[in-house]
């Protein structure tokens, strides 16, 4: 045996709930852990000194029960979690919030569940090493990189730059909720906002994130760069498999294939197959994949703040038109039914500014229905309204399509430069499109800020003289007051009100831009709009002018709901055609079939970059509890060799060893990384356990050719002392029985964090984090 040593105690959780199976999961970055409470339907964020920081909860639609969380999987560098619930939706959600960051349906609750996700980080390029010639080194031996970044790619920073980093940030929408969904709530908060609108680190220009879904009904949902989706694949044929489901996934950043394990059972296969899954659009993409698939997550992003504004602004401008228009309608009754004077409201009221005389259903209703406190209500209501109005579409709605006019120009740029090329997925026309409607809504948006601000101004007007009108008729004609209402009235813009009463009172320009729509104009509008006009913002400008003019014109075109619905029609159609060209380069490989004598209980897998850049090497890591009933307490480690050429991979060879655990019997067992794979084992004593790392090498020497209808005894197992291994212990103070295992290597992302073992008691309540001396595991 290499060595001996104790573990360190670097954390420790006590949940107040027993966790479920496949919970806690432990972040991979950060000393965090998440667990699923079933009792109170939420998942906890907990971090150390057992700490919450988030509690997710889901609210189930009307009528449906609220969703567990079934499965969670980290993403690479800790930033997001991503959930799969039982109403089918994967969810990702962000640290500092509990709102959904992303979000996709991949089923119907009342169909598959979601039964695994597999979520890893692939380099678009491998990095090679920097060759300098004789003339350069000199020059480079004069250059102090010491207290810099080190040697900057231009090309690669040129290609980065970013021009919407010099644009204000993106504001929050008003904290009043006017959808339903998660969109409703997670663009109200700013931490929200700065989750979803991230700028690409220059650590991750050549980094693209892959995220594989797996549905008990065997589909395979892949999608790149969180929320990305690249397509729906069916299950692989396996053969004698009936039912093949996604119980495992291995990666390694530097090889474009991924290693997919399939089995008709999730808790204990009888057998697993390994299918290799090439994916060569991650390193044969003309345009940089990390780049494309950035704007397209961002353009996203922002047609879900659009859609969110819009519905904002519709309830904006109800609030400014329901209360007055009761107010109205109650009087426009009275003026209606009497025998002389004006028949309506607006009439009633023009003569009362011109003439000073006020009919008496008017007076009435002024006096007697709408009053001091009617008019404050009604001065609320119109100006908040309003102002929230205006303040949605210079803060929000402008700003988010200026950001959407950036990324479109840029893709049309991507789309011109590699016109001939059929593997992008997308045109120029089609860019150009878009660009369009969203060149129409900036003009819908720059109309609708004008008449918000005019319509502002002359209702401060109208207000003002309708709170003098009621003042005056109910005041009693003493001379003191009569003189105090003559110098208010003295000091009103008359023309103002009387544009208000003729204009504005009971139908607003904004009208045209927010009233309901028949759904016959709504149709006719769209089809017209997919006729594909040459310009469609030409065809909008001449419909608000015939508007204007009180020509008869398009209803629907110039509402901002039906422009962002039709901006999101098209660049979906988008984004469904990147995604196809993605989708038709992926192929599944040649299945392996993996038996080890009996129902495999424990499994674990590593991917590496096979010596020489020749392909990858798929290590995994499988034990039977059947095996050691019988006295055989022996873990298999495989090792599938691909080779790999211009993203496509076949299978090179398959072999195997078996380690001999002696007395002791596996608990589990996890790979630290393609070198090392740790072993919890029980000990003579079962609060102390012992754990056992044990280098996992590719030298033939140790391995086997592995055969199907090899038995699994034929095959020597090496002594733990013989396999090179080191062997810990907890310390003193920390005996527990642990039940479940987890190991991550050291990362520095948000400081310096050692390699980590995480074991769960078998209370499912203790969750204890150790750190694992790296420096002993070489010795």
């Amino acid at each position: 045996m290499a060595g001996d040593a104790s573990l360190r105690l670097l954390s420790e959780a006590e949940f107040g709930f027993k966790a479920p199976n496949g919970f806690p999961v432990s972040c991979p970055t950060l000393d965090l852990s998440t667990t699923w409470d079933g009792e109170e339907k939420t998942l906890f964020i907990y971090r150390p000194s057992n700490q919450a920081v988030s509690k997710i909860h889901q609210i189930g639609s009307p009528g449906s029960k609220t969703p567990d969380a079934l499965v969670a999987t980290w993403k690479p560098d800790g930033q997001f979690l991503a959930v799969g619930w039982s109403d089918g939706a994967v969810r990702i959600m962000g640290l500092e919030n509990n709102k959904a960051v992303h979000q996709m349906q991949l089923c119907n609750d009342d169909a598959a569940k979601i039964t695994h996700i597999a979520w890893a980080t692939s380099n678009i390029t491998k990095r090679l090493g920097k060759k300098v010639s004789g003339s350069g080194e000199q020059l480079l031996d004069e250059l102090d990189f010491g207290h810099g970044s080190g040697i900057l790619d231009l090309p690669q920073e040129l290609t980065f730059l970013e021009v919407d980093t010099a644009l204000p940030k993106i504001s929050p929408l008003p904290t009043a909720s006017a959808g339903s969904g998660d969109d409703a709530t997670v663009f109200t908060l700013r931490t929200g906002i700065e989750f979803l609108f991230q700028t690409p680190k220059r650590s991750v220009y050549d980094q693209v994130n892959v995220m594989v879904v797996g549905t008990s009904d065997g589909q395979l949902h892949l999608s790149i760069y969180d929320s990305f989706v690249i397509g729906i694949f069916p299950p692989p044929s396996l053969g004698a498999l009936l039912a093949p489901r996604l119980v495992y996934h291995a990666a390694c950043p530097t090889v474009s294939t991924q290693a997919l394990f399939m089995a008709d059972d999730t808790t204990n296969p009888a057998e697993l197959h390994i299918v290799p899954m090439d994916l060569p659009f991650i390193s044969s993409s003309p345009i940089n994949l990390s780049l494309l698939a950035s704007k397209l997550t961002t353009l996203q992003t922002l047609l879900r703040y659009l859609k969110q504004t819009q519905l904002h602004m519709l309830t904006e401008w109800k609030n400014a038109r329901e209360l007055p228009t009761r107010f109205l309608r109650s009087i426009q009754s009275d003026l209606a039914e009497s025998q002389s004077g004006p028949k309506n409201v607006v009439a009633a009221l023009y003569h009362t500014a011109v003439m000073g005389h006020a009919h008496e259903p008017l007076r009435e209703w002024l006096v007697d229905s709408l009053a001091e406190r009617g008019h404050k209500r009604w001065d609320k209501a119109v100006t908040s309204g309003l102002e929230g109005l205006r303040n949605l579409v210079h803060e929000n709605l402008l700003p988010g399509l200026e950001r959407c006019s950036i990324i479109l120009s840029r893709l049309r740029g991507f789309a011109q430069f590699y016109d001939t090329r059929d593997d992008i997925g997308f045109s120029t026309m089609q860019i150009s499109r878009v660009l369009d409607i969203v060149s129409c809504l900036s003009l819908v948006g720059h109309k609708v800020l004008l008449h918000t601000m005019d319509e502002l101004e002359h209702f401060a007007a109208f207000s003002g003289w309708l709170r003098f009108q009621i003042d005056r008729l109910a005041s009693p004609s003493a001379a003191a007051t009569a003189d105090e209402l003559t110098e208010k009235e003295a000091t009103m813009d008359t023309s103002r009100v009387l544009t208000y009463i003729e204009r504005y009172l009971t139908g607003s320009p904004l009208d045209a831009f927010f009233d309901a729509v028949a759904s016959e104009d709504y149709e006719a509008d769209w089809a017209h709009a997919e006729d594909g006009p040459e310009s469609l913002l030409h065809v909008l400008d001449g419909q608000l002018k015939k508007a204007e003019a009180g020509q008869s014109a398009m209803k629907a075109l110039p509402h901002v709901d039906f422009l962002v619905d039709y901006a999101t029609t098209w660049t979906g159609r988008i984004f469904k055609d990147i995604a196809d060209a993605k989708k038709r380069s992926v192929r599944f490989g040649v299945p392996m079939r993996l038996r080890i004598g009996g129902s495999i209980h424990r499994l674990d897998a590593k991917m590496a970059e096979a010596p020489g850049n020749a392909g990858g090497i798929v290590y995994t890591a499988l034990a039977s509890k059947e095996a050691a009933n019988k006295g055989k307490r022996n873990d298999f480690i495989t090792l599938a060799e691909l080779s790999i050429v211009n993203g496509i991979s076949s299978n090179k060879s398959l072999s195997w060893r078996c380690i001999d655990l002696g007395e002791s019997t596996l608990i589990d067992l996890r790979f630290l990384d393609a070198t090392t794979i740790v072993l919890l084992c029980t000990g003579a004593d079962p609060s102390h356990p012992g754990i056992f790392t044990v280098p996992v090498q590719a030298d033939a020497a140790l391995y086997e050719p592995y055969a199907e209808d090899a038995s699994p005894v034929s095959i020597a197992g090496m002594p733990l002392d013989a396999a090179g291994c080191t062997a810990y212990r907890l310390p003193a103070t920390c005996t527990m029985r642990p039940v479940r295992m987890e190991v991550h290597s050291g990362h520095a992302v948000r400081g310096q964090v050692p390699a980590r073992i995480c074991l769960l008691a078998s209370n499912r309540t203790t969750w204890r984090t150790f750190t694992l001396d790296k420096e002993n595991i070489a010795t």
